[in-house]
């Protein structure tokens, strides 16, 4: 495993390759401290959390944002990937970074890769950070509005229209999506979602559990709120972000830098 440094986009944030096989991934770092990685969602790059990893990183933490396979530098196989490949991803990050534990957090689709990555390298993880996850089960309608969303050849205003239903909450910029999308490698993680059996990665093995989630988020209605910590007890803390919904992330920053370093804060060192 190799890295090769780049000039950092500002003072104390630096973009590094790690490699890994025939992997390279593109990482963003920023701050010191114990070790956070966050993940973006389904065909995005990780440029979307500037501002969540800025106030994570001042707030006393190592910050690194591995860019998915097929985003920005990051290359590596495409096809005929499950979403332990991804995990596997994440795990060189982290052990290149000195091996952990980190906690992980994922966003949307980048929740599923945390968890997966929590079951496959239990020692480099020690807490999962569950941002707008969706429920056990969902609209498939659903999921082809985030593979129209990402159709960079559809006129924007029917993006924008898909945009605005799946992501954002009313009143809110959903424009603010209609770049940072990557179609090799939306669909290639769409591939790895279904080539992956939902209870390989649920459960996140025995990782604390932080279950961030979006009050207007329809991958998950208010009927599901409590479905994980039904399931897993007293390892899942809830927290619901009013006036969000699936991006979550553009919409209400500083409520989930709030909630994920409070939540980090009480884990165990």
């Amino acid at each position: 495993m190799i890295t090769t440094g780049a000039a950092p986009a500002r003072s104390n944030r630096k973009r590094d390759m790690v490699a890994d096989g025939d992997v390279r991934i593109e990482v963003i770092a920023e701050g010191a401290g114990p070790l956070v990685v966050v993940l973006p969602s389904r065909g995005r790059d990780s440029e979307d959390y500037d501002e969540v990893a800025s106030g994570i990183a001042k707030a006393g933490f190592r910050v690194l944002r591995p860019q998915p396979r097929g985003t920005c530098r990051s290359t590596g196989p495409m096809k005929g990937l499950t979403l332990h490949d991804f995990a596997r991803d994440v795990a060189a990050v982290i052990e290149h970074a000195g091996g952990g534990p980190a906690v992980v957090a994922g966003h949307a689709f980048g929740n599923w890769i945390a968890r997966m990555t929590a079951v496959d390298h239990p020692r480099l993880v020690r807490g999962v950070a569950i941002l707008a996850a969706a429920a056990k089960t969902y609209p498939g309608a659903l999921s082809e509005a985030v593979t129209r969303s990402a159709d960079i050849t559809l006129a924007e205003d029917e993006r924008l229209k898909y945009l605005r239903s799946t992501f954002f909450a009313p009143g809110h910029d959903a424009g603010v999506w209609l770049k940072g999308w990557y179609p090799e490698a939306n669909e290639s993680q769409f591939a790895a979602g279904r080539a992956t059996r939902q209870e390989e990665w649920w459960g996140a093995g025995t990782a604390p559990l932080l279950d961030l989630q979006a009050a207007l988020d329809p991958f998950k209605p208010r009927a599901a709120m409590n479905e994980l910590r039904d399931e897993f007890g007293e390892r899942v803390t809830l927290v619901v972000i009013p006036d969000a919904g699936h991006a979550l992330i553009p919409e209400q920053p500083a409520a989930v830098i709030a909630a994920i370093v409070a939540w980090m804060r009480k884990l165990p060192r």
